[in-house]
């Protein structure tokens, strides 16, 4: 009887001792990096399975991808949209509603136009951007029996505000239908950080200084522990058109037509999801921090803003913290 105890008790500490392995893959996807970060007791590895829903998603909504749906869909050719464009259509029809047509995913064509008019030092004259402004309206666009519907077949769809965030939540997804539920998975930025690290640490995230230059060192301004939530920070410090001195925001105001001008630097969303934190941030970075605060007051998600103040001096700000 006691040689059986002793058995039983030898496999129980057998089992108690296996330590989940660390995992790490790492990579480059949609124009920038990935990397994912698990641990798993059964040290399994996943490559193969991580690199073939970055192809489903780079099939479905990137722009990069000549053959993609959703380029299918700007040339208007006769094509059925899957799940994984649905849920980024559905994301952005949500943040648009959500900011009043702040965010809104049809804003390609003005976002183009101010771009190649400054490389080629060409001038935007109100003329053209109100002409341009008629092909950026998302009420405009439905999907309808899997098919995208435009009111105007010159209008186009541009899911970059939220698929790398989408991204992020469809890998997280996947560990956990293997049973992983400690990981880490940032894809170009957008971050999903779910359970602990085995000594029950919390996973460590850094939020970047704003850069002086697009092509600026980076460093850290802050670091803060995260567990369960998706974090994602925007920025128009890196991304910019210069001309005679003047910095020009990426960011075009969907209802005036012209780039975006505020104090705002950086904003950092801390939300449910990657996906929402992505859209949130973005939204952020449209309509300036005053407005961003108002928007985020009755959301159950935290915001960290860098931004300059009057006297021109770099200062932050947490809220919901």
């Amino acid at each position: 009887m006691k040689r059986v105890l002793y058995i039983v008790l030898g496999v129980i500490l057998i089992s108690c001792s296996k330590q989940p392995q660390k995992i790490n893959y790492s990579g480059v996807t949609q124009g920038s990096y990935f990397s994912i970060t698990y641990f798993d007791e059964e040290n399994r590895h996943f490559e193969a399975d991580f690199d073939s829903i970055f192809r489903e998603v780079d099939n479905s909504v990137s722009l990069w991808n000549e053959n993609s749906i959703i380029r299918k869909v700007n040339r208007n050719e006769d094509v059925v949209v899957n799940q994984i464009f649905k849920d980024n259509f559905e994301w952005a029809r949500k943040a648009s509603e959500f900011s009043d047509g702040a965010f809104d995913a049809t804003i390609g064509p003005l976002v183009s136009a101010w771009g190649f008019h400054y490389k080629k030092e060409l001038e935007m004259t109100p003329e053209m951007v109100d002409s341009i402004r008629q092909l950026v309206d998302y009420h405009k666009v439905e999907i309808i029996d899997n098919k995208v519907v435009k009111a105007n077949p010159n209008m186009t769809l541009d899911f970059n505000a939220v698929a790398q965030g989408y991204t992020t939540d469809l890998i997280g997804k996947f560990l956990e239908t293997k049973g992983i539920c400690n990981y880490l998975v940032d894809v170009g930025g957008e971050i999903m950080a779910r359970g602990t690290k085995p000594n029950g640490e919390m996973w460590t995230i850094g939020i970047e200084k704003p850069a002086e230059n697009y092509d600026s060192e980076r460093s850290v301004q802050i670091k803060i522990n995260l567990k369960d939530k998706g974090i994602v920070t925007s920025g128009n410090y890196r991304k910019y058109i210069e001309k005679d001195g003047v910095r020009y925001s990426h960011s075009i105001d969907p209802k005036t037509g012209y780039p975006v001008e505020h104090n705002l630097l950086s904003a950092t969303v801390i939300a449910d999801n990657a996906s929402w934190a992505d859209c949130l941030t973005t939204i952020c970075m449209l309509v300036g921090k005053e407005k961003a605060s108002e928007l985020l007051e009755n959301q159950d998600v935290e915001a960290y803003f860098i931004y300059v103040d009057n006297d021109n001096m770099i200062q932050s700000e947490w809220l919901g913290h």
